[in-house]
Formats: C-alpha cells, structure tokens, sequence
C-alpha cells in the first residue's frame, strides 16, 4: 500500500506527532523537496493533513499530522467472556464498541466477526469503505507473521492459523496478537511510550503479561516467546501452574493467585484493594500474601532491568492501586534486586487500564500494519 519512503515518513509521524516539512526531512535523511513531494502524495491520498501553523524565526511552518479517518480498524479480545469488539480511527480513538459471543472454536469466532461487522461499521459513515484491517488479541504464543496461534493453553489450541480462517469469513486483512504484545504496540502507537524506543510493558491482571520495544520495534525472539515472565520460576518447587511447571511468578503475583491466596487464608478479599485494606489493620495473613506477591513481582522486573536495560517499565493493572502497599512492596523490591549503577535510573510507570485495552491493543496491531508493514521482530 505504501512504499518504504512513505512508510518512513509514516512512521516518523506516528512516533513524534504532528511535524513540519523541515523536521520531516531532517528525521528521514531526505531532502526536503523529496520530502514535499512524498507528504504531497500522502496529502492527496487522504493520509495526511495540515494542522496548525506554526510561528517562528523565518517563514511560518504548517504541521502535518495523521488523518485520522483515512483508515479504520476492528480490534477483538478473547480474553474475556462476551469478547469486546471495537472500531477505532488511526489515532486510536474508540468510535464503536460491540460484544461478541464467546468461543474457543476458530471458526465460530472468525464467523461471529463476519455477523457483527456491518452493525459495527455503521458507526461512521466512511468505516465500511475505509476498513483497513483486524486485530485480534489473545492468551498465547503467535508466530512472526502475526497469522497463526502457536499455542494458547486458555484457548486450548496448537498451531491454529486463525489471522486466515478470519480472512476468508470477512474479506479483510486479518492479524493476530499475544495480549501483552498487543498492549505495548498501542502504547507505542498511541500511549506515553510514543517516544522512547527501548521500554517493557509488564500487564497485571488474572494473569500477568510482558513485552519489550527494543529501538522501537516490537522484539518477538526466536520463538514468538519473548516476555513470558509469567512463567519465570520464582519460587521453585511452589505451587502447580496452568503452563505444567511448578513456582512461575502467574502463581505468585497475579491477580488470580493473589484471591486465591487470601482465599486460602480465610480472608473475605475479592480485590487487591480489599486485601491492602485488610493488611493496614494488621492481619498477619494478608501482610503476608501482599508482601509476597509483590516481592515476586519487583524481583521479576529487576531482571528485566538488569536484561535489557530499558528506558521505562510500564505496568498496567485492571484493579486496585499502586499507591499502596503492594506498589510499595514491588519498587523496594526492585530497588533490592537490581545492580547500584541501575537502582532507580529506571522509570517505573504505572497506569491502571480500563476493560477496553485488550481490544484497542489488538486494533493498534491492525493500525501498525497499515502504517508500518509487517516489520516487528
């Protein structure tokens, strides 16, 4: 769809926002009358506008930003039971939600998809004639080309090409996402990571996900299996976990390990919030399980620190805070665990996220695929 100056010029514009002709041409090593002439055929293909003009030394610069409406994406979750289905713009923004019924079988889900997309597309007026592709995110390993589900022990599946099976029931370009992957892709795209190249992005909820940009491109490893800190042995010979082995940090440190705990323990806790508050009267069980998990998981990002030594940690969590207890339990872990010349040169960012992140990450794959082409590592 675009060729590699294009594509450049897209990419730089998605990373740093709305620019002149002049950065333009200084971020991409073109001149700037081949600039021009690329952002004019970008312009007149409806990709990009001009914003603002900008005031200065010598003559005035007028911004050129994305459209947003130039392209539009679907982004569904099977993480969740009805799966979300959204529509999105290219800046990210929701336009549409839509829930779809549940499944683990590839060809109900690919022809729920087909069902639900002309309510969906109805939204805006130009979604139909302008859909440029679906995401999906999901619980497991995807291969490189973002087609096929390597493997998903929630989903029950090995080796299922469903990005395919989704193409044949809709027609439209389909790509396929690890769920935390997909969660750093649309932080990159459109989050606070914009404009740092090297970060992790370490999810909390019933389970716990992780993914790493390294100079701005998604690293996937050899095997799709980059990230999976969820399965990192923390306490070795603990308890059973859902993946065959025994201590990963999912039975310590995720949400579902943390209910459980407290559960086992005799405590009425539903959320992490209830247990922090439980621990701040004193209850020996509860201090102990938040004391725990969130040790486990500071040790867990120290070794990301110490690995790759990146420019932010963001963690995302869907309950609770991380002004509490837990949050404090986690940065002095960190803080313990890393080497004196890292302690505290790396930014820890959290952010709680709303239900919506699943399936605006899997929209963000689509979106990167338009802008960018296949070419995450």
């Amino acid at each position: 769809m675009f060729n590699s100056s294009q594509r450049e010029l897209l990419r730089v514009i998605s990373e740093s926002g709305p620019l002149s002709r002049t950065d333009l041409a200084s971020a991409t090593g073109l001149s700037k009358a081949a600039m021009s002439g690329i952002a004019r055929e970008l312009i007149d293909r409806g990709v990009l506008h001009e914003t603002e003009t900008v005031y200065g030394q010598g003559r005035p610069s007028i911004l050129l930003d994305l459209k947003p409406e130039c392209a539009f994406f679907i982004g569904i979750s099977l993480l969740e039971d009805p799966a979300p289905m959204i529509l999105s713009d290219l800046n990210g923004n929701i336009i549409a939600r839509q829930q779809l019924p549940y499944s683990r079988d590839p060809k109900v889900i690919a022809n729920a998809i087909a069902y639900g997309l002309p309510e969906i597309l109805k939204a805006h007026p130009q979604a139909s004639s302008k859909l440029a592709g679906i995401g999906v995110a999901l619980s497991g390993f995807v291969d490189e080309k973002q087609a096929t589900c390597v493997q998903s022990t929630l989903l029950g599946w090995q080796d299922v090409p469903l990005a395919e099976i989704i193409r044949q029931a809709t027609g439209v370009d389909t790509f396929i996402e690890n769920d935390a992957k997909a969660v750093a892709v649309s932080e990159k795209l459109f989050g606070i990571a914009r404009d740092t190249p090297n970060f992790s992005v370490v999810s909390l909820g019933d389970g716990i996900g992780c993914a790493h940009f390294i100079d701005g491109r998604l690293y996937r490893g050899n095997h799709g299996g980059a990230g999976e800190i969820a399965h990192a042995t923390i306490d070795p010979g603990g308890a059973p976990c859902r993946c065959g082995k025994r201590g990963c940090l999912d039975t310590v440190a995720s949400m579902k390990a943390i209910k459980e705990m407290a559960r086992a323990a005799g405590l009425k806790c539903t959320s992490l919030s209830e247990l922090e508050e439980e621990a701040s009267y004193g209850t020996a069980e509860a201090i102990a399980i938040v004391h725990r998990a969130g040790a486990a998981l500071g040790l867990a990002i120290s070794h990301l620190i110490q690995m790759n030594d990146p420019g932010m940690i963001l963690v995302t969590h869907v309950e609770g805070s991380f002004e509490g207890l837990f949050g404090t339990v986690v940065q002095q872990a960190i803080e313990a665990n890393v080497l004196p010349r890292y302690a505290g040169a790396t930014p820890i960012r959290t952010r709680r996220v709303d239900s919506d992140v699943w399936a605006r990450g899997a929209a963000s794959i689509a979106a990167h695929n338009f802008l960018i082409g296949p070419n995450i590592s």
